[in-house]
């Protein structure tokens, strides 16, 4: 079982992990003309604004994208399924309206806290369509994944990005600083566009969709929304604090270095991630009727993350500084620090991820809130106390210690409340991982970057082969 999972979650990472190379291009295009033209300051109000837009994101879509998926998995060879389709899309139209009106009336506040003044109330209040967008766009990446529609939402998300791109490059040539909201909002309904696309067809409700139908049906994926909401607020009302107390201390530029190290770690590393998520939560949350496989696919799927990210990360590290000037310009060198002494906590991010999930796939409210909770209020402590101490660069190691907490709080919840374990042999390779990249990003600072360019190549060689002999061994044993 193991070596036919390998290759399916390979070929899902594999083709979504396409999609996220194709989102970091479109991204390199995008940053980079925002950097020539808008300068620091623009990257820094692109932090702001989709700060503000996924904090009230967060707070009125009630979690609804993750925990819906649960119920379509669930009823995907159901007669009710129809139903689910209905209540979701119109989930999705309710909570956008919902969004919209939120950001309206919170705008003042925001561009009082955030600019010390009101003259961007009303670029808030239009940022509420972006909003609405997202929650229509939700529904249907819900849908798409929880009934493995995965090609179409791969596709849907190429063109979307495509399209979101062409529109906005040539706002930021001609309209300056006051493109920032169009263009998030012209990226947003591209995307939204795309997914409307292609989005499922042919299920219907085995009888009409009332509205207490809706309410009552939508009940099952908002309560478990709600804890998720809640929590996710919490982290977004945190980075969004951060951002915020480094724009009124430092200035916009700092924000803007800020950012533009932050998108790199965790946009670009990222994607890995994202593509591992499309496929393993389903998996997942298909597998609650079986306990005993749980264990196995979390080991596995984090043995998988740490072969693939690694040699990404040793060479990252390696050619940090070349990586922030073709991505920005040479005035962006100062993230280079920052940017090398945060890969470490890549690596416990993308393990934290794969026992993290196990708490949604379970439907555990209480204790998603909770830990995500103790995850924010780390975060912002330590990103305010190593800022004071060194700067951008320590920033970087405030994001290692971050998500090695953020490890600690998931494991503990993993061991005692589920009373589950992780194998020797995942524990040695996760201790090995984080040894050797911990030790190349101290390297890379004390000496030149280049310097460990031979250790991410080997690493990159032999993780390569490990992930042939997974497949080759399902090859075989057909």
């Amino acid at each position: 079982m193991s070596s036919g999972l390998s290759a399916r979650v390979l070929k899902v990472m594999s083709v979504f992990g396409g999609v996220q190379a194709l989102g970091v291009l479109c991204s390199i295009v995008r940053i980079k003309f925002v950097a020539l033209w808008l300068g620091p300051a623009g990257i820094g109000l692109f932090g702001i604004f989709n700060g503000a837009a996924d904090m009230l994101k967060t707070l009125t879509q009630l979690g609804f994208r993750d925990s819906s998926v649960r119920d379509v998995v669930a009823h995907r060879s159901s007669p009710s399924l129809g139903t689910i389709v209905t209540v979701i899309r119109r989930w999705g139209f309710i909570l956008g309206i919902l969004g919209a009106v939120v950001m309206a009336g919170a705008a003042p506040l925001l561009s009082l806290k955030t600019f010390g003044n009101y003259d961007q109330t009303l670029s808030f209040v239009t940022l509420g369509l972006a909003l609405f967008l997202m929650s229509l766009s939700s529904a249907e990446q819900a849908l798409m994944q929880g009934m493995e529609r995965l090609r179409g939402l791969a596709k849907a998300s190429v063109f979307g990005m495509v399209a979101g791109l062409a529109v906005s490059l040539p706002m930021y040539r001609f309209w300056g600083l006051s493109s920032v909201v169009p263009s998030i909002i012209a990226y947003t309904a591209a995307t939204c566009a795309a997914l409307i696309w292609y989005r499922v067809r042919g299920i219907k409700a085995p009888a009409p969709v009332t509205l207490a139908d809706t309410l009552s049906t939508g009940r099952r994926f908002i309560v478990l929304g709600v804890y998720m909401t809640s929590a996710d607020f919490i982290a977004q009302l945190v980075s969004y604090i951060f951002l915020s107390w480094l724009n009124m201390g430092a200035g916009g530029s700092e924000v803007g270095y800020y950012q533009a190290g932050f998108t790199i770690i965790n946009r670009y590393i990222g994607m890995v991630l994202t593509a591992m998520v499309v496929e393993y939560y389903p998996r997942l949350s298909s597998a609650l009727p079986y306990p005993r496989r749980i264990p196995v696919f979390v080991a596995h799927e984090m043995s998988l993350l740490l072969l693939v990210i690694v040699p990404a990360v040793l060479l990252l590290i390696s050619l940090a500084p070349w990586v922030v000037s073709l991505l920005y310009t040479a005035d962006f060198a100062v993230t280079v620090p920052f940017v090398t002494l945060a890969m470490t906590g890549v690596l416990f991010r993308a393990m934290s991820c794969a026992l993290a999930y196990v708490i949604l796939a379970k439907g555990d409210g209480i204790t998603y809130l909770v830990t995500e909770s103790l995850s924010a209020a780390t975060a912002l402590v330590l990103n305010i106390g190593a800022y004071r101490l060194c700067g951008l660069g320590g920033l970087g190691v405030s994001y290692t210690l971050w998500y090695f907490a953020y490890f600690v709080i998931v494991s503990a919840v993993y061991t005692r409340r589920y009373s589950m374990r992780l194998p020797r042999r995942t524990m040695l390779l996760a201790a090995g991982s984080v040894l050797m990249v911990c030790g190349c990003s101290l390297l890379a600072l004390c000496f030149d970057s280049l310097i460990i360019l031979p250790a991410a190549v080997i690493a990159a060689i032999v993780c390569l082969r490990a992930l042939y002999r997974l497949i080759a061994r399902r090859r075989g044993s057909r």
